[in-house]
């Protein structure tokens, strides 16, 4: 039963790691091209501000996730020695918390820029927004920041009660209830759901512009450019709008079977949480005219060699 343990949790490192590397690399793309541009300009717009604090945030998350699941399955010993599995545990949850956000922060930013509304707010937005951006990637630095801080203080506490690792993985003695770190677990949850809802309302506003756009352009007969732009947008964030509905459900379900101190299920739904943030950020590229281009460039010269 121990072998089969060790085979199991191999396994999972195995996964774990080889799409934590294909994330990292993918997104060390992305801040690459992002870098050179800014030696080559001495600027950076709106977009590629949160691009570059998207990626630096990607490449840090996986890098700590990858080392963490590494030692929870294969040397979990190391986690004993007080207080690894709580710094481990925070720079996880930091980075975890930061993408998520200012991937939120993008898909609104896209939202302002790109709808059509009339409303004076919108207005006010739309002028507003790159003085807004600075700020937003501020509070979302924030607010990665307190959840990291909750983290740390649940996993310090855990440890304290005297913890014993009885199987693979657990951090949650059944003396650890709900009930006891109730308003912890409430923050931890409002703030994957405040990033979600974010997402959720710039996509639909999107489409609703979109949509009321089309109408427009086909009762005059004409074509516009703008709609390429907003279906070029509208790919990018429904198939992130997805992606973050499936992240958002593992997540939660992370948390409950957490307390369950069902573990088989925690490692599972990981796989598709370290394979998160490669898979959006590719999708980036492949909605950015700018990264597009780099990519099929450095394919190009590949194919040449």
């Amino acid at each position: 039963q121990k072998s089969n343990v060790t085979s199991y949790g191999a396994t999972i490192v195995a996964i774990i790691t080889l799409e934590a590397f294909a994330g990292m690399w993918i997104n060390a793309f992305i801040l690459c091209v992002l870098c050179i541009g800014w030696v080559r300009k001495k600027t950076l717009n709106s977009n590629e501000k949160i691009l570059l604090l998207l990626s630096c945030s990607r490449i840090s998350h996986l890098c700590f996730a990858g080392v963490y699941y590494f030692l929870l399955v294969i040397y979990p010993s190391y986690l004993y020695v007080h207080p690894i599995l709580q710094l481990f545990s925070f720079c996880t949850n930091f980075f975890n918390y930061s993408h998520l956000w200012v991937s939120a922060c993008l898909c609104i930013f896209y939202c302002i820029k790109i709808t059509n509304f009339r409303n004076k707010f919108f207005i006010y937005l739309k002028v507003k927004i790159d003085r807004m951006v600075p700020w937003l990637l501020l509070g979302s630095g924030i607010s990665a920041l307190a959840m990291g801080i909750v983290i740390y203080y649940i996993t310090d506490t855990v440890q304290r009660n005297n913890l014993t690792f009885t199987c693979l993985g657990n951090f949650w003695e059944e003396n650890v209830r709900m009930d006891k770190h109730f308003f912890s677990f409430f923050l931890i949850g409002f703030g994957y759901a405040a990033s979600f809802m974010a997402v959720i309302v710039s996509a639909l506003f999107l489409l609703f512009s979109l949509w009321r756009h089309q109408r427009k352009m086909q009762a005059n007969s004409m074509k516009d450019f703008s709609v390429d732009v907003h279906i070029r947008a509208m790919k990018s964030i429904l198939s992130f709008l997805v992606m973050y509905s499936i992240n958002f459900v593992c997540l939660i379900l992370t948390i409950i079977y957490n307390m369950k101190n069902d573990n088989t299920t925690t490692h599972l739904i990981s796989i598709y949480l370290c394979a998160f943030p490669g898979v959006h950020s590719l999708i980036l590229i492949f909605s950015n005219p700018k990264l597009e281009k780099a990519l099929l460039k450095i394919v190009s010269c590949v194919k040449c060699k």
